[in-house]
């Protein structure tokens, strides 16, 4: 919980300010486009953020992240923004460094882990995400409780806190571990279930639709399976998994599964509290991997979700790869030559339509290779 000892009640009147870190100068662009996502998550959390800065930084300080110098320009920042919180484009914060920064800079700090699960306390909405959520935000607390001392006193509503809440965090670690071990074994529970079911379909052809977070996955299966998945334009706007059956013609009917989107670096407690909802992709006959060719760096999303692909075993599974919101692109876009060199490339629109008929000649394609 290190970041997460001062909880964020989440409103407009919160102003942020969001910090990056770059390590070489290869790694500027990268870093870049990390910070610019992260000021994204932010807002999906409620906050208002004001501004963002990038600092150059070998090493991490041990005591307080960044330097001197560098701490004297966020109080700059503060002063001249009226900010009231800093985000650290950082999965990792100490305990110590987060009390070191608040002291000195009389202002709350947190990190990109706790802002992510804020995110998912705030979109779970069946009893299985909330059990995934609150999963991942004790085993993120448990090894950061030594250290924070009375600091927990101090502890509201807000980023990090959502799903177990107060109530959680001032138990003591026994209590927590029993917890973690009780939402352990409902998972495992729902893991069984998940197994029954996908047994009883040993016969039907099954995809699962992956891709990063607001990629449009809910849209296009919306359109396959003429249905109504809840869609938003915002990060995370679905974590539950749903089937949905998808008929290609008379005779050929294939199941698609949707599924949490992808980010770069998820928080490792959230891939194995959702390792029940993920192993949908483990079992599927074939992947759906759908990405948003109107996003900044299509490429390295691609990246981002092909690596969790990877971690899973999954790599090896047939991959039909739909670049989506063409109609959000002009057609001269630098973007597209280098997407269109990939071999068979379906751009389309799941708003428009355009490539839907292709998408399903493709899918139809893997349906017959399965079924002779």
């Amino acid at each position: 919980m290190d970041a997460s000892v001062n909880r964020i009640p989440i409103s407009k009147d919160e102003h942020a300010l969001c910090v990056g870190l770059v390590s070489g100068k290869n790694d500027v662009d990268e870093s870049k486009e990390s910070l610019n996502e992260l000021r994204m998550l932010v807002r999906t959390a409620g906050a208002d953020v004001i501004d963002s800065i990038q600092f150059f930084r070998q090493s991490i300080d041990a005591s307080s992240i960044v330097g001197k110098g560098q701490r004297e320009k966020i109080k700059e920042r503060i002063r001249e923004k009226n900010i009231t919180l800093i985000v650290f484009d950082l999965n990792t914060i100490k305990p110590g460094q987060i009390r070191n920064l608040e002291e000195e800079l009389k202002c709350r700090v947190v990190g990109r882990t706790e802002v992510i699960l804020d995110i998912f306390a705030r979109r779970a909405k069946s009893a299985e995400a909330k059990i995934q959520v609150e999963l991942a935000q004790l085993k993120y607390l448990l090894p950061r409780l030594k250290g924070l001392g009375g600091v927990l006193s101090r502890l509201g509503g807000g980023i990090g806190t959502r799903g177990p809440g107060e109530k959680m965090i001032e138990t003591d670690r026994r209590h927590i571990e029993r917890r973690i071990s009780t939402l352990k074994r409902k998972l495992d529970a729902i893991s069984r279930h998940r197994k029954l079911v996908r047994f009883g379909r040993k016969d039907v052809v099954r995809g699962a639709v992956v891709g990063y977070t607001n990629a449009g996955k809910s849209t296009l299966i919306n359109v396959l399976a003429k249905d109504d998945l809840f869609v938003e334009d915002r990060l995370f706007a679905t974590l539950d998994s749903y089937t949905r059956s998808v008929y290609l013609d008379e005779k050929r009917k294939v199941l698609l599964t949707d599924t949490v989107g992808f980010i770069r670096n998820l928080p490792a407690n959230l891939i194995e509290s959702f390792k029940s909802t993920l192993e949908e992709i483990t079992e599927a006959d074939f992947l759906l991997h759908v990405v948003d060719i109107s996003s900044a760096d299509p490429l390295s999303a691609i990246k981002t979700v092909n690596r969790e692909i990877t971690a899973l075993g999954a790599s090896e599974k047939r991959i039909i790869m739909f670049y989506n919101k063409i109609d959000l692109c002009t057609r001269n876009d630098a973007k597209l030559p280098i997407i269109q060199s990939n071999m068979f490339p379906i751009i389309g629109s799941a708003i428009t339509g355009e490539g839907i008929d292709v998408l399903k000649k493709n899918i139809s394609n893997i349906y017959d290779e399965i079924i002779s």
